[in-house]
């Protein structure tokens, strides 16, 4: 059972949109030959450390397929973060080492590959992937392997309870929540009638799903739910469907080829302005509709689990990749490398099975901190920490989720993007329950 405690809404300003590897590459001053420094660390449990004395991170993070326009915000993330710890002195006492991986899509084996490749560098935690679907194809090889993996973006809710050894984490919340704050804004905007368009797979059914459970237990029935191939070259059936059904709401689960969707939903005339649509992580962006006719998705609401990337945080990041538009995720990545070099360092230990025992420990309980520098000069000081991140507390339970979750709510304008319309808050107990 999960038991969830709405908090106030709290209202947002209008804010900035959210919106080559294989060999991967350390951050500035991050080398596998850096000397080594007497350890700063604290080791928890009195045991002689496990790992090598370098904490490597490894990222498998979508540089293509259907999820490619994330990966900018997300390496970026990743790579602002290492730049912090290692101008802070690294982990204990030596640079944080980086390798980069494309982790594709589900139509490809290049994430398996990536692994591989990462295991072979001796990561000791791995950053990735943004699918769920992705994710639980490589889950069992790194953990497996004793090796943390830690997602920024997988909200599937199948991660609650799959077999991880105690290795996988994720600062993004659960499908539950995003389908329960998705499916009380298509009723709470009187929509008594609702069409889905779901992609076929576990993050598209799940979520779904629970849209569907939270819409009609407020009142609204789901009078289609089309759950389509992503790969298909057509959805013009699909869309005829729900056409046929004449939904007030249309609610668009999906990746990249919602674009498609789109192009197909104004062509069979069910425009924005005629229905109300809603969107989802997955397809919330400000690239893949780039070339849409100006007003397309005026008005389309959708959501995003965490907050709005704060702009001075958006500034730092433009420091390291001016070239970012999007910036999805970008701080549920920042924290997860983060957490990742606390964990090390309250543990005195770079191996996985030492940053897994201290993660949520450094996530919640001590004195708040709000920077890898202000946290750790706390653990050399002999202090509890609870590390509180860009894209919210985090505050770990025992089965790696975040249990202080923010959802946010945004709209599109004119102009084809989206800006922050507000966030709401939950917490949730025992999901393992």
């Amino acid at each position: 059972m999960i038991r969830i405690f709405r908090a106030p809404l709290a209202a947002l300003s209008a804010c900035v949109a959210l919106a080559a590897c294989s060999s991967g590459g350390a951050v500035p001053g991050a080398t596998g030959s850096a000397s080594v420094q007497p350890s700063s660390g604290h080791p928890s449990s009195g045991q002689a450390a496990k790992g090598d004395g370098t904490l490597t991170i490894g990222t498998v993070l979508p540089q293509t397929g259907s999820l490619a326009y994330l990966g900018p915000p997300m390496f970026g993330g990743v790579d602002l973060a290492l730049k912090e710890i290692n101008e802070a002195g690294g982990v204990l006492g030596k640079p944080v080492a980086k390798f980069d991986t494309d982790s594709g899509d589900t139509t490809t084996n290049i994430a398996s590959q990536s692994v591989d490749k990462l295991l072979a560098q001796k990561a000791d935690a791995i950053v990735g992937a943004a699918s769920s679907s992705v994710s639980e194809s490589v889950i069992d090889k790194i953990t497996r392997a004793g090796v943390v993996q830690f997602s920024p973006a997988n909200t599937s809710d199948a991660f609650t309870t799959i077999n991880d050894n105690g290795l996988y984490f994720r600062t993004a919340p659960p499908d539950k929540l995003q389908g329960r704050v998705l499916g009380d804004l298509v009723v709470s905007d009187g929509n008594d009638t609702i069409g889905i368009l779901a992609m076929q797979d576990s993050y598209g059914s799940g979520l779904a799903d629970q849209v569907t459970t939270t819409a009609e237990a407020g009142g609204a029935t789901v009078v289609e739910r089309v759950d389509y191939d992503p790969k298909a070259a057509d959805f013009s059936a699909d869309v005829a469907r729900i056409k046929a059904k004449n939904p007030k709401g249309i609610v668009l689960i999906g990746f990249e080829e919602t674009a498609k969707v789109v192009q197909e939903l104004v062509k069979q005339g069910l425009t924005s302005d005629r229905h109300k649509w809603y969107m989802v992580d997955g397809n919330m962006s400000n690239t893949n509709f780039a070339t849409a006719p100006k007003g397309t998705l005026e008005g389309v609401k959708g959501t995003l689990p965490g907050a709005a990337a704060p702009e001075a945080f958006q500034k730092r990041l433009l420091a390291v990749d001016p070239e970012l538009s999007e910036f999805t995720y970008a701080t549920e990545s920042y924290d997860a490398v983060t957490l990742i070099a606390l964990a090390a360092e309250a543990a005195g230990d770079d191996s996985g099975a030492a940053i897994a025992g201290e993660l949520v420990e450094v996530s919640k309980g001590g004195e708040k901190c709000k920077s890898f520098k202000e946290c750790v000069d706390l653990l050399k000081a002999g202090e509890d920490i609870d590390y509180e991140g860009v894209s919210g507390p985090v505050d770990f339970n025992d089965v790696g989720d975040p249990s202080v979750a923010t959802i946010g709510v945004y709209q599109y304008g004119p102009d084809n993007t989206f800006n922050a319309a507000k966030a709401l808050e939950y917490r949730k107990g025992n999901v393992a329950g």
